[in-house]
């Protein structure tokens, strides 16, 4: 008697997927990408509706720029503007050479006290935000720095400044020793290694600094409240609650702000964005 004999499938060919695997990720890539862009794109619709139609469902029905132009004309908006990009642009300076030069020391040389600094650094990082606006108001009282942009931009700092530390030790580790000794052979003091050999190697890691000390201090909020009073004082980020009262809410000059706001943060990141993967990983690996 004959029996049938059944070839055995083929084997897929490693690293393929097989139709239904592949229309069920790009059907998830889709919807998260949706729900990614949604939040954004209707935020951008409210600022170009009409006030009355500022909480309502519907799309855009009569875009008008009207709550631009208050914004611009009828509130403190430049003020809040120049403000942040002061505070902001002093506290990314700053942070970029604390953190790079207090990376850099850490990495490469050997000191009394060296430990008990990076643990320092690693355990600021440990305490909420929320415990700490007390006794640094205070602190900044006794300073006389409320209402002085200089207090944001020393209170921003000792925010990004340790993380951003660690973060430069672990991309300077990555970076061959030998480089520096060649330019001590060359004639070039400690600093100067650092300035013109190391730094130029380091943009990846410079670029994630950069980017993470500007969105601290450009979108923070509960410092900027409690620190900063007076309308024409505050950040970007204390003026637009006062879109919102106890009694009223303009959702349409919110929106309008919350646009505007966005812009100088989307271009920072697209500047950076070409260092910000090679230096978040180099400075994740080593520690």
């Amino acid at each position: 008697m004959a029996t049938s004999v059944t070839k055995p499938r083929a084997a897929r060919p490693r690293g393929t997927r097989s139709p239904l695997a592949s229309v069920g990720l790009h059907a998830t890539l889709v919807a998260a990408s949706v729900i990614a862009v949604f939040p954004v794109l209707w935020i951008l619709l409210t600022s170009l509706k009409p006030a009355k139609q500022a909480i309502s469902t519907d799309f855009v029905k009569d875009p008008t720029f009207a709550n631009y132009a208050y914004l611009l004309d009828d509130t403190h908006f430049l003020d809040w503007f120049a403000n942040s990009v002061l505070v902001a642009g002093v506290t990314t300076v700053l942070g970029v050479f604390i953190a790079a030069t207090t990376g850099y020391a850490v990495s490469r040389f050997r000191f009394p006290g060296m430990k008990p600094l990076m643990w320092t650094l690693l355990v600021t990082q440990m305490f909420p935000m929320a415990i700490l606006i007390v006794p640094l108001y205070n602190l900044m009282g006794d300073l006389g720095l409320l209402n002085q942009p200089l207090g944001l931009i020393i209170t921003y700092l000792t925010i990004a400044v340790p993380f951003c530390a660690w973060m430069m030790k672990g991309f300077f580790d990555t970076i061959p020793v030998e480089i520096d000794e060649s330019g001590r052979v060359d004639g070039l003091n400690p600093f100067g290694t650092f300035w013109r050999l190391i730094l130029p190697l380091a943009k990846p890691g410079l670029a994630v600094t950069a980017f993470y000390s500007f969105i601290t201090a450009w979108g923070e909020v509960a410092y900027a409240s409690a620190f900063m009073v007076g309308e024409e004082n505050l950040t970007l980020a204390g003026g637009l609650q006062t879109f919102v009262t106890q009694y009223t809410s303009n959702w349409g000059a919110m929106s309008a702000a919350s646009v505007l706001i966005a812009v100088p943060a989307a271009v920072f990141f697209l500047f950076a964005q070409r260092h910000l993967v090679a230096g978040m990983t180099a400075g994740a690996t080593k520690g």
